[in-house]
């Protein structure tokens, strides 16, 4: 009898000491170590001209017929982004206006029900915003150069208030859109960078404002074109402008020349912003021929694989620039569907 209680109490003592190591291994989640954020690579599309294609009875199909939304159909491709531009007062034309601060939420709330990322495009512009042309809203025309800082800020707070209180915090918010000469021409123009950098500051503090999180991206054109690209942001960060992420345009199609000439030079390009600024970089706009199928997805798989390949997870990634934009409706070129209304074969690059 006094041997089993003995044994009983040898065994309750093992079970004491086994339970005690356990609960002393079991870190607190104070004292845990976090798991790094997972490095998620951005497939995306700028969809802007959706809504006004649906507005016109513009229809999407699968390839099988089925007719489906077209958000749907880039998802089953393996987008995982959507970029939308913003344009302060837009006129209704289908083509080079709306994308309105309502739109852009409508849109966005639409994309984020798919589980997608969002990124935001601001123009700072009632319609185009690029090398060519950055044109002052009407509404902001004969206003002083303080007041336009004023206007930044504000627009861009407003719309992104907008978006948050919808349940939408963007990801990525460009702060102009394709600016290599500026933007609000003149008083913005990249000839006085002075000026240029209060006005890209003023577009980062309200964004910053919405969401410390949020990043903010720079945007120029011309991915390749490595000169270009260190004249700019050399001038940014001698006039302290503010930003995240080394947003780029690639089009070898008004390069004139296949991809294969200068895929080289965008690799170089990505390292080199990483290098020399310590930036992220990614490819905001890509586009392809759309009756040259095989090359367009080819260029796509190696635009793709380009910023993948920046060191240390900084390519973040690579952005269709309107992809559903079929020529017939939208008479664009480097669009990247067929006539049937469903998806091209050049999409596929995004699935793996």
């Amino acid at each position: 009898m006094k041997k089993l209680k003995f044994i009983n109490l040898i065994l309750i003592l093992i079970i004491t000491i086994l339970l005690l190591s356990n609960c002393s291994s079991t870190q607190t989640p104070e004292s845990s170590s976090l798991p790094a954020p997972t490095y998620s690579f951005a497939k995306g599309a700028d969809v802007s001209w959706l809504s006004q294609m649906e507005a016109t009875g513009y229809r999407f199909y699968d390839a099988d017929g089925t007719e489906k939304n077209c958000l749907q159909l880039l998802k089953d491709r393996g987008l995982n982004t959507i970029r939308l531009r913003v344009f302060v007062n837009p006129s209704n034309d289908r083509i080079n206006g709306h994308c309105s601060k309502e739109e852009t939420v409508t849109m966005a709330v639409r994309a984020k029900n798919l589980g997608m990322r969002v990124m935001i495009d601001f123009h700072y512009s009632d319609s185009w915003a690029d090398p060519g042309q950055q044109n002052k809203p009407a509404a902001w025309a004969s206003h002083s150069f303080n007041t336009l800082l004023s206007d930044v800020y504000n627009h861009t707070f407003e719309v992104l208030t907008a978006l948050k209180t919808a349940g939408v915090t963007p990801e990525w918010v460009q702060i102009g859109n394709e600016i290599p000469g500026g933007m609000l021409w003149p008083e913005g123009s990249s000839t006085n960078f002075g000026q240029l950098a209060q006005l890209l500051n003023k577009g980062f503090d309200a964004t910053k404002a919405i969401d410390s999180k949020i990043k903010v991206v720079i945007h120029i054109d011309q991915g390749n074109n490595n000169s270009r690209f260190r004249w700019f942001f050399d001038n940014a960060r001698n006039n302290n402008v503010k930003y995240d992420v080394i947003g780029l345009s690639y089009y070898p199609y008004w390069l004139n020349s296949n991809y294969t000439m200068t895929i080289a030079d965008l690799q170089n390009n990505l390292n080199d912003m990483v290098t020399r600024y310590n930036k992220e970089v990614m490819v905001v706009e890509v586009g392809g021929d759309f009756t040259l199928v095989q090359n367009t997805k080819d260029m796509i798989t190696a635009t793709i694989n380009a910023v993948r390949n920046v060191p240390n997870q900084k390519g973040l990634g690579v952005i269709y620039w309107e992809p559903q934009g079929e020529k017939t409706w939208s008479g664009y070129q480097l669009n990247c569907w067929q006539s049937n209304g469903k998806p091209s074969l050049a999409l596929d690059a995004f699935i793996n």
